[in-house]
């Protein structure tokens, strides 16, 4: 039987707003919102902002170039950047993994050289059909990431010092392919050639695409939360996941729109989506992705726990060898003709670079492979920028060198804000 007693806590429990009320959670009320408000006012005295300090970035660069030139936010030029994001960024990718566990990998540029010369040399100069070129290509990174992996996880030589011998190795063994001429041009027409080349124009097929990913993150969002429910978990609000879909239709309607107005939706992008997508749903909802992540956190906590550090090092190492020849062959069919400019090192350390600036902590265990995405949109961004306004490479170094040690600072001291508070 209720009373009504005098104090505070009968008369709120008894006399609390209808909108304060939550009815299983089922509708949006003003308690939603001013939770919701809080959280955010906490992550902002904690310094954990997530991805919105990089949003800011990519929102504030594009606003900058497109005020000193106007063709910056133009469908063609977009578009253009759309596809040159996809070779670094699946490299990025890959350079996630290594971060999360507190490691480095140098090797990844001079395998995304050697990956795309293995390609060219099976094909042209063998006569191998690019399907199997592609495949052996392929699997040559792995093979390469496995042995970093294994030389670094069982013998004990740092990573640092493997994956540099790698660099040298790798970058040797491509230019050995390559030959005297430095380069070999391959089809146009070719297999390769269409990852870069081939656009999706018919509004059923782009505007559906937009429509199923938004249906599918709204699905996925419901039985997250459900699941979390039942365990007693806390989750997202309804109202917050509507927001959330709502935001992300927004957002994947005006892309589709915005490139349909040029050649239409590039291929390579659609895979570039599909690999982070694929990849975060691995990390996040996998017993392995969340051994990576523990790794991360501690190498001793994390095998104590019953995490096999061995294996899982390795298999970080052998996606990252993995992605860096996938990567590599979008950047020849970018070309159409595999060269040694990926092993000249902008590849690498654009790619790391694009991690970190996209969120990826160095200190291991934070992080996103939607990292990768964000960083190589601003990277990619200043470069574009750069070019409409016929500025030098040198200012575009040094400004991607700014970026990027704005990118470490900010890690730097989320990581010390967080051991002030002893969650490291």
């Amino acid at each position: 039987m209720a009373v009504r007693g005098r104090g505070t806590r009968a008369r709120t429990a008894d006399a609390a707003p209808a909108t304060d009320r939550r009815h299983d959670g089922r509708r949006w009320y003003a308690g939603d919102l001013r939770a919701y408000g809080d959280a955010v006012r906490r992550r902002l005295h904690e310094r954990e902002l997530g991805a919105a300090p990089v949003l800011l970035a990519l929102a504030v660069t594009w606003m900058v170039f497109q005020g000193l030139n106007d063709n910056f936010l133009s469908p063609r030029n977009l578009s253009v950047l759309s596809v040159d994001i996809v070779g670094t960024g699946m490299i990025a990718v890959g350079i996630v993994f290594v971060l999360l566990i507190g490691e480095i990998d140098l090797s990844v540029g001079s395998l995304a050289g050697l990956a795309g010369a293995l390609f060219a040399a099976l094909n042209v100069n063998l006569g191998m059909p690019e399907w199997l070129a592609v495949i052996i290509a392929v699997l040559c990174g792995t093979a390469a990431g496995t042995v970093h992996g294994y030389s670094f996880a069982k013998i004990g030589v740092p990573a640092f010092v493997v994956t540099l011998a790698g660099l040298l190795a790798w970058n040797g063994l491509m230019l050995y392919l390559l030959g005297p001429d430095s380069s070999i041009n391959f089809s146009e027409d070719g297999l390769v050639a269409m990852l870069t080349s081939r656009y999706y124009s018919a509004a059923v097929v782009t505007y559906g695409l937009a429509a199923l990913g938004t249906a599918a993150y709204l699905l996925v969002s419901y039985h997250d939360r459900r699941r979390r429910r039942a365990a007693g978990m806390p989750c997202r609000s309804v109202g917050e996941i509507w927001a959330r879909t709502a935001l992300l239709a927004l957002v994947a309607f005006t892309v589709v729109y915005v490139l349909g107005r040029f050649e239409g939706l590039p291929l390579a992008l659609l895979l570039f989506l599909g690999v982070i997508v694929a990849s975060d749903l691995f990390l996040r909802r996998t017993p392995y992705g969340r051994q990576v992540l523990a790794l991360g956190g501690g190498v001793e906590a994390a095998r104590r726990s019953g995490v096999d550090v061995v294996r899982v090092r390795v298999a970080v190492f052998m996606v990252s060898g993995t992605l860096a020849a996938v990567g590599g062959l979008f950047v020849a069919s970018r070309l159409t003709a595999a060269s040694q400019v990926p092993g000249s090192g902008m590849l690498l350390i654009n790619a790391i670079a694009a991690a970190i600036i996209g969120g990826t902590s160095l200190f291991g265990g934070r992080g996103s492979t939607w990292s990768a995405l964000l960083g190589v949109l601003i990277i990619q961004s200043i470069a574009s920028g750069m070019a409409l306004l016929g500025v030098e490479s040198a200012v575009q170094f040094m400004i991607t060198g700014g970026v990027l040690f704005t990118a470490v600072v900010f890690d730097s001291l989320t990581r010390r804000a967080a051991e002030s508070r002893g969650r490291v």
